[in-house]
């Protein structure tokens, strides 16, 4: 298939570095940027002011991806947040893949799921889970990009070893 990129801004606590407002979100802190693959599981985390364009954020987060395992990807999915001619350049000159950008069917209004683009929503769904995320009240975006990597390492190990209450929870709830 492929893996995914996406951003998400969070509020953050007074003080720290790299703080700015995301107009579009109505959020004064920081944005997360993360690349995952076709499972979710996180490849790549960067954390800058939530005033930083995705398209401009886009090539520090995969030049963090040298390195990684992602040898075999072809393509990269992203939402129309990253279509940035810079960035397709970019990618045109340092990417072993191509950037495929997953646009909203046209005339649609409000919520819609986009194909694909749920992968990447559902691991912000899953680290969202972890208490320490719903703010972002480090001084730091190094502790910050830290955290979501521990929060990442918890569900991982968790669906490994999953607890007596996870599994009691799961299967109630198993469709």
């Amino acid at each position: 298939m492929g893996d995914h990129f996406n951003s998400q801004s969070v509020d953050t606590t007074s003080g720290g570095e790299e703080r700015g407002r995301d107009n579009a979100k109505n959020v004064d802190g920081r944005k997360r940027h993360i690349v995952v693959d076709s499972m979710g599981l996180l490849l790549a985390v960067l954390v800058t002011a939530a005033s930083v364009d995705d398209g401009v954020a886009a090539t520090e987060l995969f030049a963090r991806l040298e390195g990684q395992p992602i040898s075999k990807v072809a393509r990269m999915f992203a939402d129309s947040k990253y279509h940035n001619f810079n960035l397709y350049e970019w990618v045109d000159e340092h990417a072993k893949w191509d950037l495929i950008i997953v646009r909203r069917p046209e005339g649609s209004k409000g919520w819609v799921k986009l194909p694909i683009r749920w992968t990447v929503e559902r691991t912000f769904a899953w680290l969202g889970r972890c208490r320490r995320l719903s703010k972002d009240r480090e001084k730091s975006v190094l502790s910050s990009e830290s955290f979501v990597k521990l929060a990442m390492i918890q569900l991982m190990v968790h669906r490994l070893e999953p607890s007596k209450v996870d599994a009691e929870f799961h299967s109630r709830t198993a469709v």
